[in-house]
């Protein structure tokens, strides 16, 4: 597993775990967050191996089907993005008052 995607899906999970059912949120924090293999998690549901499967793929697509509409972990990134520029322009002392403002109106518009 690509250390991105699990990454991702766990900034996803973290965002978007409210819209998912019981199950769902319990395979995905199995898989992504405790790491255990789809066998391990088919073993203790038992069911298949291939319904753990399907059934984290498919959670995985309603995660970035949610992001792709709601944006809340773009705008996270956007934000964070913001505020490290404005936390090093005010380190550094070298930035105007006027650049600093439009730091913070960009950081209000990315809500």
């Amino acid at each position: 597993m690509l250390i991105e995607k699990t990454t991702r899906m766990n900034f996803l999970f973290d965002f978007y775990q409210a819209l998912l059912t019981d199950k769902q949120r319990s395979y995905m924090e199995l898989y992504y967050l405790d790491d255990l293999s789809l066998g391990e998690i088919a073993e203790s549901y038992k069911v298949s191996r291939q319904a753990v499967y399907d059934n984290i793929r498919r959670t995985e697509a309603m995660l970035e089907e949610y992001e792709d509409k709601l944006r809340l972990f773009e705008k996270f990134g956007a934000r964070k993005k913001i505020l490290e520029q404005l936390a090093d322009a005010v380190k550094d002392g070298t930035s105007t008052i006027e650049e600093r403002l439009a730091l913070l109106e960009q950081l209000k518009e990315t809500d």
